[in-house]
Protein backbone atom coordinates (compact mmCIF):
# COMPACT_ATOMS: atom_id res chain seq x y z
CA UNK A 1 0.00 0.00 0.00
CA UNK A 2 1.14 3.54 -0.79
CA UNK A 3 0.15 6.54 1.30
CA UNK A 4 -0.19 9.75 -0.70
CA UNK A 5 -0.66 13.26 0.60
CA UNK A 6 -3.52 14.63 -1.53
CA UNK A 7 -4.84 18.13 -2.20
CA UNK A 8 -8.12 19.36 -3.70
CA UNK A 9 -8.59 22.44 -5.86
CA UNK A 10 -9.72 24.40 -2.78
CA UNK A 11 -6.37 23.70 -1.08
CA UNK A 12 -7.50 21.14 1.51
CA UNK A 13 -4.86 18.50 2.20
CA UNK A 14 -5.58 14.94 3.31
CA UNK A 15 -4.08 11.50 2.93
CA UNK A 16 -5.17 8.56 0.85
CA UNK A 17 -4.01 4.93 0.69
CA UNK A 18 -3.76 3.09 -2.62
CA UNK A 19 -2.51 -0.38 -3.70
CA UNK A 20 -0.10 1.35 -6.08
CA UNK A 21 0.46 4.51 -8.12
CA UNK A 22 -1.53 3.07 -11.05
CA UNK A 23 -4.57 2.65 -8.77
CA UNK A 24 -4.38 6.32 -7.77
CA UNK A 25 -4.09 7.39 -11.42
CA UNK A 26 -7.08 5.21 -12.45
CA UNK A 27 -9.28 6.53 -9.64
CA UNK A 28 -8.29 10.15 -10.26
CA UNK A 29 -8.88 9.83 -14.04
CA UNK A 30 -12.24 8.13 -13.43
CA UNK A 31 -13.46 10.92 -11.13
CA UNK A 32 -13.70 8.51 -8.19
CA UNK A 33 -11.81 10.71 -5.74
CA UNK A 34 -13.23 13.64 -3.81
CA UNK A 35 -12.09 15.87 -0.97
CA UNK A 36 -13.40 14.71 2.43
CA UNK A 37 -13.47 18.35 3.60
CA UNK A 38 -15.47 20.02 0.82
CA UNK A 39 -16.41 17.27 -1.66
CA UNK A 40 -14.41 18.81 -4.53
CA UNK A 41 -13.69 16.21 -7.25
CA UNK A 42 -10.37 17.74 -8.43
CA UNK A 43 -7.87 15.77 -6.32
CA UNK A 44 -4.13 15.66 -7.04
CA UNK A 45 -1.07 14.39 -5.24
CA UNK A 46 0.60 16.95 -2.99
CA UNK A 47 4.30 17.25 -2.31
CA UNK A 48 5.29 14.84 0.45
CA UNK A 49 8.29 14.83 2.75
CA UNK A 50 10.13 11.51 2.78
CA UNK A 51 9.96 9.38 5.90
CA UNK A 52 13.23 9.72 7.80
CA UNK A 53 14.07 7.15 10.45
CA UNK A 54 16.09 8.62 13.31
CA UNK A 55 17.00 5.35 14.93
CA UNK A 56 14.95 6.29 18.00
CA UNK A 57 13.39 3.19 19.55
CA UNK A 58 9.65 2.91 18.89
CA UNK A 59 8.72 3.16 22.59
CA UNK A 60 10.73 6.36 23.02
CA UNK A 61 9.15 7.83 19.86
CA UNK A 62 5.68 7.05 21.22
CA UNK A 63 6.52 8.69 24.56
CA UNK A 64 7.69 11.90 22.88
CA UNK A 65 4.90 12.09 20.30
CA UNK A 66 2.38 14.89 20.50
CA UNK A 67 -0.94 13.55 21.87
CA UNK A 68 -3.88 13.48 19.48
CA UNK A 69 -6.54 16.14 19.83
CA UNK A 70 -9.61 14.55 21.45
CA UNK A 71 -12.93 14.62 19.63
CA UNK A 72 -15.47 17.03 21.16
CA UNK A 73 -18.15 15.47 23.32
CA UNK A 74 -21.64 15.19 21.80
CA UNK A 75 -23.92 18.16 22.38
CA UNK A 76 -26.32 17.46 25.25
CA UNK A 77 -30.04 17.88 24.49
CA UNK A 78 -31.23 21.46 24.92
CA UNK A 79 -27.82 22.98 24.18
CA UNK A 80 -26.64 24.78 21.04
CA UNK A 81 -25.01 22.35 18.58
CA UNK A 82 -21.40 22.77 17.51
CA UNK A 83 -20.55 23.41 13.88
CA UNK A 84 -20.67 20.31 11.68
CA UNK A 85 -17.16 19.07 10.78
CA UNK A 86 -16.25 19.65 7.12
CA UNK A 87 -15.75 15.93 6.51
CA UNK A 88 -19.25 15.12 7.75
CA UNK A 89 -20.75 17.93 5.69
CA UNK A 90 -18.94 16.66 2.56
CA UNK A 91 -20.26 13.12 3.11
CA UNK A 92 -23.83 14.33 3.65
CA UNK A 93 -23.55 16.47 0.51
CA UNK A 94 -22.42 13.39 -1.42
CA UNK A 95 -25.41 11.43 -0.05
CA UNK A 96 -27.76 14.25 -1.08
CA UNK A 97 -26.27 14.33 -4.60
CA UNK A 98 -26.71 10.55 -4.93
CA UNK A 99 -30.31 10.63 -3.67
CA UNK A 100 -31.25 13.50 -6.00
CA UNK A 101 -29.60 11.75 -8.96
CA UNK A 102 -31.10 8.28 -8.46
CA UNK A 103 -34.44 8.85 -6.70
CA UNK A 104 -37.69 10.66 -7.44
CA UNK A 105 -38.66 13.76 -5.43
CA UNK A 106 -42.28 13.22 -4.41
CA UNK A 107 -42.39 16.26 -2.11
CA UNK A 108 -45.23 16.32 0.44
CA UNK A 109 -46.66 13.11 -1.07
CA UNK A 110 -43.83 11.00 0.38
CA UNK A 111 -45.92 9.10 2.94
CA UNK A 112 -48.70 8.30 0.48
CA UNK A 113 -46.21 7.16 -2.18
CA UNK A 114 -44.19 5.04 0.27
CA UNK A 115 -47.32 3.39 1.67
CA UNK A 116 -48.56 2.65 -1.86
CA UNK A 117 -45.27 0.96 -2.76
CA UNK A 118 -45.29 -0.99 0.53
CA UNK A 119 -48.80 -2.31 -0.24
CA UNK A 120 -47.85 -3.17 -3.83
CA UNK A 121 -50.20 -0.56 -5.28
CA UNK A 122 -47.32 1.35 -6.90
CA UNK A 123 -44.09 0.28 -8.54
CA UNK A 124 -41.20 0.18 -6.07
CA UNK A 125 -38.51 2.80 -6.69
CA UNK A 126 -36.26 5.15 -4.76
CA UNK A 127 -38.11 8.24 -3.55
CA UNK A 128 -37.49 11.17 -1.26
CA UNK A 129 -39.64 13.96 0.12
CA UNK A 130 -41.18 15.22 3.32
CA UNK A 131 -43.87 14.09 5.73
CA UNK A 132 -45.53 15.12 8.96
CA UNK A 133 -44.94 13.43 12.30
CA UNK A 134 -48.38 11.82 12.02
CA UNK A 135 -47.53 10.40 8.59
CA UNK A 136 -44.20 9.14 9.97
CA UNK A 137 -46.07 7.33 12.77
CA UNK A 138 -48.50 5.84 10.21
CA UNK A 139 -45.63 4.50 8.08
CA UNK A 140 -43.90 3.10 11.15
CA UNK A 141 -47.10 1.36 12.28
CA UNK A 142 -47.56 -0.13 8.79
CA UNK A 143 -43.98 -1.49 8.86
CA UNK A 144 -42.69 0.72 6.04
CA UNK A 145 -38.91 0.98 6.26
CA UNK A 146 -37.77 4.58 5.80
CA UNK A 147 -34.53 6.41 6.48
CA UNK A 148 -34.25 10.06 7.42
CA UNK A 149 -31.01 11.85 6.58
CA UNK A 150 -29.95 15.41 7.36
CA UNK A 151 -30.69 17.45 4.25
CA UNK A 152 -27.68 19.76 4.03
CA UNK A 153 -26.99 22.47 1.44
CA UNK A 154 -25.71 21.26 -1.92
CA UNK A 155 -21.95 21.05 -2.43
CA UNK A 156 -22.15 23.52 -5.33
CA UNK A 157 -24.08 26.17 -3.39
Amino acid sequence: MIRYQLRCGAGHEFEGWFPGSAAFERQAAGGLLSCPHCGAPDVTRALMAPAVHTGMPARQAEATATPATPMPAPTPPGHAPQAMPDTMLALLQKIRETVETHCDDVGDGFAEEALGMHRGEREARGIYGSMTEEEHAELDEAGVEIHAIPWVRRADS
